[in-house]
């Protein structure tokens, strides 16, 4: 499992073991200011405090020429600081639309931000409507993410995707320049073959590249994070999918989807063994509704609060004696570490406890998160509460706290208690025709199915 996950690394997006300390430019707009420990809050008031100061990262730290989310506040190896990252964009617009609604920001200026945001993304490069994982913030140009990897990459722009879905949902004024928006959101959606992806074959692929082809060859197959991107295709109606075909003979067939094991006296239906890192349950989810989303191989609510409680079941047993472990502080998934960057699960656990695993876990396991989450922000803040939030990671074995945050870590937090909160997102993105249309065409179940 660990080769997998590590293979798996490599193709994600999350191979940050060389990146530098040295700390790149903040540009703000209007800037959030920052907050210290706060005595005494009510959990409902921490929430705010958390969800806030977290929110920061995008909208004070967003790029002052595209608006993007930058990938991480540290420098992306030697690439410097203007390196953008898509996915980690499209968590934080929905980080955006939480603010919006929370009126930490108004409503003009989200709307002026996106507007920015979605006019970039029209000249910056992609690839058959696909964009790459990595971009220049300033001139919309392909960053290689590795030597081959430098052309579209269709699960970072599924996640992008996941958040211009929901703003359109959002952003639904009958106004010149929220129409303008939503229309451009359109053109963009439009555009993304994912017909092109499937490379003639029967399930979608997750890279090309015009210069090296399908060469990663690297097809998208679960049970992991990627759920969303067969939902997406199943969406399209200008470059249709066979979507049932790809969906059950690609996505659905691997040596790793169906599980069905006990772990902890906890039934997982599919996946990893233990259930792998938690963002598993995250990076779909902050728009998909698993209440009540089923199909013929699972019940996805169950699966993840499955997966949740296995994963703080195992951090309460710790079995390798790391310290610090236990009913207060838990959560393993990919994050910084002490050695570079790695996916921490059960089966790779490196004594790393990374703050987005627990705090993403709200709609799964509300009483648990809460008691991390004061653990992390009353016991532990002073050393990993900071302007953005929670750091990355630490690892108290190791007297180790990363100085680290990043735009995909970051996000889910944001949006995750915000649905554990109010449901917010996921009524939004439910409720977008394209995402009817393609879990109608994937035969899903779903009370918020019209």
């Amino acid at each position: 499992m660990k080769k997998l996950l590590l293979t798996a690394l490599i193709f994600m997006g999350v191979g940050y073991s060389f990146a530098q300390s040295k700390k790149v430019v903040k540009a703000t707009e209007t800037p959030i200011k920052p907050v210290g420990i706060i005595k005494n809050l009510s959990d409902s008031a921490l929430l705010d405090v958390v969800q806030r100061q977290t929110f920061r990262y995008f909208w004070d730290f967003g790029h002052p020429v595209s608006g993007l989310a930058r990938e991480r506040s540290n420098e992306s190896f030697d690439y410097g600081d203007e390196v953008v990252t898509t996915g980690g964009t499209g968590f934080g617009i929905m980080a955006l639309i939480v603010a919006t609604e929370r009126k930490w920001i108004s409503r003009e200026q989200a709307v002026d931000r996106m507007m920015r945001m979605v006019k970039f993304l029209q000249k910056a490069d992609s690839y058959h409507g696909v964009f790459p994982h990595w971009l220049n913030g300033e001139t919309g140009k392909t960053i290689p993410f590795g030597r081959k990897d430098d052309g579209g990459d269709l699960v970072e722009t599924s996640f992008l995707f996941e958040g211009l879905l929901t703003a359109k949902q959002y952003f639904n004024a009958n106004s010149p320049k929220e129409a303008e928006l939503r229309n451009r959101i359109g053109w963009l959606w439009s555009d993304i073959e994912w017909d092109w992806y499937t490379h003639e074959r029967d399930n979608l692929y997750w890279h090309w590249s015009p210069n090296n082809g399908w060469a990663m060859n690297f097809p998208i197959r679960g049970f992991n994070e990627c759920l969303i991107t067969y939902v997406l295709a199943a969406c399209a109606d200008r470059y249709p999918v066979d979507a049932e075909r790809i969906y059950n003979r690609g996505w659905a067939q691997s040596d790793f989807f169906k599980n069905g094991k006990t772990f902890y006296g906890i039934k997982l239906p599919l996946g990893f063994d233990y259930g792998g890192p938690l963002f598993f349950t995250h990076y779909s989810f902050l728009g998909l509704n698993p209440k009540g989303l089923k199909d013929r191989y699972a019940d996805y609510w169950e699966q993840n609060v499955n997966h949740t409680k296995i994963n703080y079941a195992y951090c309460v047993d710790n079995p390798l004696k790391f310290k610090g472990y236990g009913e207060n502080c838990w959560g393993l998934t990919a994050s910084d570490n002490h050695e570079g960057y790695n996916a921490h699960s059960p089966t790779n656990d490196l004594g790393v406890i990374t703050p987005t695993a627990a705090l993403s876990a709200f709609p799964y396991t509300p009483e648990q998160s809460m008691k991390a989450l004061r653990h992390f922000y009353y016991d532990l803040g002073d050393k990993i509460w900071g302007e953005y939030g929670f750091v990355d990671a630490f690892n108290e074995s190791k007297n180790w706290y990363a100085k680290s945050y990043l735009a995909i870590d970051q996000g889910p937090i944001v949006a995750m208690i915000e649905n554990y909160r109010t449901g917010l997102l996921w009524k939004l993105f439910m409720s977008a025709p394209e995402v009817q249309n393609g879990l109608k065409r994937l035969d899903f179940q779903s009370p918020a199915l019209k």
